[in-house]
């Protein structure tokens, strides 16, 4: 299922795949709570284990970390989630097998990756929703989120394990939604906004490794000023913690030299660096987006969903990072409310952009919600990255169906900036409208049309498809629990 997800069509593939689960659970005579959930957990940890196998190079190639310990912390992550995809097909032992299993299997699955988004700060990565950007049912996007995207996948792959059984009323409703996905893709609710703005994207390539050697730190943040100095345009990005020290400690007068870049050049510059903010016990760090903008105070993002043990420190878990010396891993959260970032343009009206920066990217939820509350009306998504924690793996390209889902989702275009790739510009369809190739230097130069509206899913969030999904499993135990 996982391995299907990086493969063209992928979203397609999973399905079929999917099916073959439901096959290998009739296989059992009796379904029953000691057989189910051990074949989910089973079934979860392969899914997780080939999915997640990149954050062992975190670990041990970057973090230091023994590579016992750290194959034995991609287990146990992989099997923590796997607990939901369990919990999700219980639904079969509790619900009398009819024929509105799979709609009820498909709302408890629904329910579990909800939770999943949630608990313990959520950890929503690697859900059939992304790998559905490549499949049918990305039409359902728009309106109800990637959560109403997982459900058509649960539920038609049940369909197509019922074709055995029920051949003409599975394949009508296989068909039936398919058709009625290609129809929905048909409407759109975002127009363009303005004229076109040029923006350059910089993705400097360099090794996690050298992140806390003073020397190449210095010449990182050297390339950085340099590509950011040579050429004006409207937008000018660079990666998440592209200046890898606290603000405070940058060479003097660099934001000023590039503060007054921009007010010479007409351009709007996003750095990514480390922020300072004040705490109760001192100075607190905060992973950091600065905007500057022509003649104008500066403006800054600090990330507010943060990555647990790498961002900050869960309770009861400083032991682990005080035993393993990990550096600067406990930051300060951004609030929900932070303003989106104005673009200026000279004798054109201001764009403003929603920033996530690398995890964020992963809570479509989240973002719908900063959009449709936010003060500025958003007419365009950026996220700034810097994946080179995981090497030369896959983390890249399912980030990247992340930020396409996030743009279908929201009906907005995405700048993606990058450390060592995908660095790359995404229309408000979530195609990727121009790239860079990975482990490469280099600036990605674009027009970028900005859109404005709101899809449905920005005004209604998840509370439609999770609606649906209660009051069909409300139903189900009225109708079919067992006495």
């Amino acid at each position: 299922m996982a391995g299907a997800a990086e493969l063209p069509y992928g979203g397609w593939i999973q399905i079929p795949v999917l099916s073959l689960v439901w096959w290998k659970l009739d296989l059992y005579s009796s379904l029953d709570l000691k057989k189910i959930f051990p074949f989910g957990m089973a079934f979860g940890v392969g899914y997780f284990v080939v999915g997640l196998w990149w954050l062992y190079i975190s670990l041990h190639d970057v973090g230091g970390i023994h590579s016992i310990f750290s194959c034995i912390a991609v287990f146990l992550l992989a099997a923590y989630v796997s607990l939901y995809f369990s919990f999700a097909i219980l639904a079969i032992s509790v619900f009398l097998k009819g024929r509105l299993t799979g709609v009820l299997i498909a709302a408890s699955w629904v329910v579990m990756e909800l939770l999943r988004g949630y608990i313990f700060t959520g950890f929503p990565w690697m859900g059939f929703a992304e790998s559905q950007f490549n499949g049918p049912f990305a039409p359902a996007a728009p309106f109800l989120g990637g959560l109403a995207c997982t459900f058509l996948v649960v539920w038609v792959s049940w369909e197509i394990y019922q074709l055995r059984h029920h051949k003409a009323s599975s394949l009508a409703c296989i068909l039936g939604v398919i058709i009625l996905m290609q129809l929905a893709s048909l409407i759109t609710f975002t127009k363009p906004f303005g004229e076109p703005i040029t923006v350059r994207l910089i993705q400097g390539n360099f090794e996690q490794n050298l992140k806390f050697n003073p020397q190449a730190i210095n010449q990182q943040i050297d390339f950085y000023a340099t590509e950011i100095t040579k050429e004006a345009a409207n937008l000018i990005i660079i990666p998440e913690t592209a200046f890898p020290w606290p603000q405070n400690n940058l060479p003097m007068g660099l934001l000023t030299f590039l503060q007054n870049f921009s007010n010479a050049s007409a351009s709007n510059l996003l750095l990514g660096l480390i922020g300072e903010v004040p705490s109760s016990t001192g100075t607190q760090y905060s992973n950091r987006a600065t905007g500057l903008s022509p003649n104008s105070i500066p403006y800054q993002y600090d990330k507010s969903h943060l990555v647990p043990f790498g961002e900050f420190i869960p309770p009861g878990f400083h032991w682990f990072v005080q035993a393993f010396n990990v550096p600067m891993s406990n930051f300060a959260s951004g609030g929900f409310d932070q303003l989106p970032f104005k673009i200026i343009r000279k004798d054109q009206p201001n764009i403003y952009a929603a920033i996530t920066i690398c995890y964020e990217d992963v809570f479509g939820g989240e973002l719908a919600s900063r959009i449709q509350q936010s003060e500025k009306p958003v007419n365009l998504l950026v996220n700034m990255t810097n994946l080179a924690w995981f090497g030369r793996s896959q983390a890249s390209t399912q980030q990247l169906r992340l930020s396409q889902l996030r743009s279908l989702e929201t009906g907005l275009p995405a700048l993606r900036a990058t450390n060592t790739g995908i660095t790359a510009v995404l229309g408000p369809d979530g195609q990727v409208q121009a790239s860079l190739a990975e482990f490469t230097q280099g600036t990605l130069k674009a027009q970028v049309q900005a859109y404005s509206g709101k899809t449905p899913y920005v005004i209604w969030g998840n509370f439609p498809i999770l609606s649906i999904s209660c009051l069909l499993l409300i139903w189900g135990f009225i109708r079919y629990r067992r006495f």
